[in-house]
């Protein structure tokens, strides 16, 4: 099932256990009657908007669907996270999250308080990975935020040959991983916000598989924009052969405010990038050179 065949829905779920996996790493599985009715894209990288209340004992408020899209009114948007399920069981309706802790944030703060019976909210899922049909192998990398997605994809696509290279902080931060034969995990300490990413690194010095393939990578958005030149104009892979996705923004709050910053004038002309249509990758091209250009 892909995600466009899944009407879009928002829901309450409970936290029903919250759990430390690693030092930098907390477990919240969520359940409860308002997951009814949930459904999963099936793809190991889908992604979910979580609602997170102000008061964590109260239930947040959840947007309105208004013609298959989410309407949020007057709901706070500082209040919302965008997280990878790390796993569905939708016989048991639970469904799982692995967050990142760090100090401060909206996600974490709450993920390291969680306690059986908080309630927040979020909606239907979306999928990004996508290889094409056929695929005879696949190199999955990721840093410590992408970490979830990666490994629950190396699990869902059994069968597949499959390099998974994990960048986190130190030893503490590794979690177990499942073997099998056409599995092969590479761990890379380091990057991460503790030292310099070593994301593009990884990806250029990687042997290329006769075959077809696929490359996904997750990690820092600005460490990314290399790792999709050397993908995209380095390597000239079509757009179906990889993926890149940036999970999180280095000093966040400070890019946050350089870009709030801008004149009036050069925001409009970011925004009206994606607005003129074309093609998709062309246009991220032109958005992440203007960044490059603009210091973010």
């Amino acid at each position: 099932m892909s995600a466009a065949d899944i009407a879009m829905s928002v829901h309450h779920a409970e936290v029903l256990d919250a759990v430390d996996l690693t030092d930098g790493m907390r477990r919240v599985v969520l359940g409860g009657e308002g997951l009814a009715g949930y459904r999963s894209t099936g793809v190991g990288d889908e992604y979910i908007r979580l609602l997170f209340p102000a008061d964590p004992d109260q239930r947040p408020e959840l947007p309105d669907v208004v013609d298959g899209n989410l309407d949020y009114g007057s709901i706070d948007l500082d209040r919302l996270r965008t997280y990878t399920v790390r796993d569905w069981d939708a016989q048991a309706r639970r469904l799982t999250v692995d967050f990142v802790v760090h100090e401060g944030g909206v996600a974490a703060t709450w993920a390291r308080q969680a306690t059986p019976g908080q309630v927040i909210g979020l909606n239907t899922p979306t999928a990004l990975y996508a290889p094409p049909a056929g695929l005879e192998w696949q190199v999955l990398i990721a840093d410590y935020a992408g970490l979830p997605a990666a490994v629950r994809l190396a699990e869902t696509t059994p069968g597949v040959p499959t390099r998974l290279v994990l960048e986190v902080p130190g030893p503490s931060y590794q979690v177990e991983i499942a073997v099998r034969p056409d599995l092969e995990v590479v761990w890379v300490h380091g990057g991460n916000g503790h030292a310099p990413s070593r994301l593009e690194e990884i990806v250029r010095s990687l042997p290329r598989p006769e075959g077809l393939g696929y490359v996904w990578v997750a990690g820092e958005s600005k460490v990314l924009r290399g790792v999709r030149k050397h993908l995209r104009h380095e390597l000239r892979l079509p757009a179906t052969a990889y993926k890149t996705v940036g999970y999180w923004i280095e000093d966040a709050e400070k890019w946050r405010e350089r870009y709030d910053n801008l004149d009036e004038e050069t925001r409009a002309a970011l925004d009206a990038i994606w607005e003129k249509g074309g093609d998709e990758d062309d246009l991220e091209d032109e958005y992440d050179a203007r960044l490059t250009e603009l210091g973010l």
